[in-house]
């Protein structure tokens, strides 16, 4: 069984139920949709037909964060190597030659020696000088287009963390109730804040994965993972800001910090870009993909390659392939270890339960969540069988479709403890998850937000004394 999750972006322009159901089959998890190229109408659209393929299926939404643009380019400017090019945030900027970016404060931020990347990093600008206008040098032949990306490595740049267009997607996932925001560009614990700010205020449960794109973000990781439920390493973008050579170092140390505080981690950005346009990966992309499993990443992600791509079931059944063989060549170098317990109950019975099934030949782990912690925790420390999370909420079903390792299904809460383990195992010997035989790890506890798990038991299957039903 595939351990490592799957996350798929869908577009309006592809969104039939017949496609996303042929992705689930393939391997997908969690849908995602990049609001950046989408409307409401239309977003409500592919919500409706992912639910109507199944209720399982997480949904995270993407917002486009803060960023600069060009604009106001009503054709494409042509330029070469050595070229002097005059750039401005402020429009009433009227020098010829001059091109205009959606940040007002451009001149005061820059100094001489920064470099501007455009169209993510395929036409490179040095600052030259400062006049009413940035002068920079031009690094490479290319064109300019209007509403293209526009990076400055090593410089932090004061945006709103949430844009008016944000605030409308958020809003809009909290009333259709949506399971994930992965909020663009963040760079502090405040961008993160600000985002639950509006889910708290509408009494929201949705869980925020912050991405991971700028050097800021790196640098503060820490103070982010304090608050985000998530992270994920969306390496476009972060890729234009950090040299190339330092970015696996980095994907590797941030997938080992979000494990360490037991928060999902998603890898992200053109894991199969070759199967956009071919049938079949690059070994330089299968090599990716292994890595990023070998490394403990709770899921990958497919951006084009589903979205808009010739072999979107393809992407994601290769990508489910890689994966699992990966899974299969584990072994204790790729073991990470986590910092000592902090008195929490759960996470110790989780580390416990997952050393008993890494030691005994356990076939599954069995744990009852209300809130998804105990299983957020077990799938933290990276066991080698499956994690059948009995949830009492679909809302909780679907955050689980993110973790690493963990089978949710939904469970109506008993009245005692005993009920709900008989009717957690029974369910799992109904659909052939467990046989009678099996030995299996349960772990459970009393009920309420504030309790979570409180004791773990080792037998086999016929001894917790339940009947199929």
């Amino acid at each position: 069984m595939r351990l490592t999750k799957i996350v798929a972006s869908i577009s309006d322009l592809r969104c039939e139920a017949d496609f996303i159901r042929s992705l689930y089959t393939a391997g997908m998890n969690v849908a995602r949709i990049n609001t950046a190229h989408i409307t409401t109408d239309t977003a409500l659209t592919v919500i409706n037909n992912i639910r109507k393929v199944s209720n399982k299926i997480g949904i995270l939404i993407d917002t486009k964060g803060p960023e600069i643009r060009t604009t106001r380019l009503e054709t494409p400017m042509a330029v070469k190597k050595g070229d002097t090019l005059l750039v401005s945030g402020d429009f009433s900027c009227s020098e010829q030659n001059r091109l205009l970016v959606s940040y007002d404060r451009l001149q005061d931020m820059l100094v001489v020696g920064n470099r501007i990347l455009i169209d993510d990093g395929d036409i490179e600008l040095i600052v030259t000088g400062k006049e009413s206008c940035l002068v920079c040098r031009v690094e490479n032949d290319g064109v300019i287009k209007n509403n293209k990306s526009v990076n400055i490595p090593g410089v932090s740049i004061e945006l709103p963390s949430i844009t008016a267009k944000d605030r409308l997607f958020i809003e809009f996932a909290v009333a259709n109730g949506l399971d994930f925001i992965a909020h663009s560009f963040v760079r502090n614990k405040q961008d993160v804040l600000e985002v639950q700010e509006i889910l708290d205020r509408h009494n929201s449960n949705i869980k925020i994965i912050a991405k991971i794109e700028n050097l800021d973000g790196v640098n503060n990781i820490d103070e982010i993972l304090d608050y985000a439920y998530g992270i994920m390493i969306a390496r476009g973008d972060l890729g234009i800001e950090i040299a190339a050579e330092k970015l696996p170092g980095i994907q590797r140390n941030l997938i080992k910090k979000a494990i360490e505080r037991k928060k999902p981690v998603i890898v992200a950005t053109q894991m199969l870009h070759t199967m956009i346009d071919h049938p079949r990966p690059t070994r330089a992309e299968v090599n990716d993909i292994a890595n990023a499993v070998f490394s403990r990443t709770d899921a990958l992600m497919l951006s084009g390659e589903t979205a808009y791509g010739k072999y979107p079931e393809e992407a994601v059944r290769t990508m489910a392939r890689i994966a699992e063989e990966t899974e299969h060549s584990y072994d204790n170098r790729n073991d990470i270890t986590l910092p000592p317990l902090d008195n929490e109950i759960q996470a110790y019975l989780s580390e416990a339960a997952i050393k008993a099934s890494n030691e005994l030949p356990a076939k599954a782990i069995i744990a009852t969540t209300t809130t998804g912690r105990t299983s957020r925790y077990l799938a933290a420390f990276r066991g080698r069988v499956p994690v059948y999370a009995k949830c009492h909420s679909m809302e909780v079903v679907r955050q689980m479709a993110l973790s690493y390792g963990v089978f949710p299904s939904y469970l109506e809460i008993k009245k005692n403890k005993f009920k709900i383990e008989k009717a957690a195992i029974s369910s799992l010997l109904n659909s052939n998850s467990i046989a009678r035989e099996d030995l299996i790890i349960y772990v459970g506890g009393r009920f309420g937000e504030d309790a979570g798990a409180s004791f773990m038991e080792i037998s086999t299957v016929d001894k917790f004394r339940v009947e199929p039903g």
